[in-house]
């Protein structure tokens, strides 16, 4: 995901907070995860915790993984997701 992406999301979630809570909510778990991935790589790799230092790598990837994830459900119709067209 780029910059642009993320502050589209973010101002998306800003605007809609009230009628998609759990979206905010999620959102929000989601990049807290994904800070604590790039938070956790060096201490992970300098205490020589390799399986550590790969779940902080995964977290890094987590949200675009989860846009792809929405995107994917929303084009198929198994779910609706409003703010796909932020991100465009």
């Amino acid at each position: 995901m780029t910059l642009n992406q993320f502050h589209a999301l973010k101002v998306w979630h800003t605007r809609h907070y009230r009628d998609h809570p759990l979206e905010k909510g999620t959102w929000e778990a989601i990049l807290t995860l994904w800070m604590m991935g790039w938070v956790g790589i060096p201490p992970a790799l300098l205490l020589g915790a390799g399986w550590a230092a790969l779940a902080c790598l995964a977290l890094v990837f987590l949200p675009g993984a989860y846009v792809g994830w929405r995107t994917r459900l929303h084009r198929t119709g198994r779910l609706r997701c409003d703010w796909i067209t932020a991100l465009r």
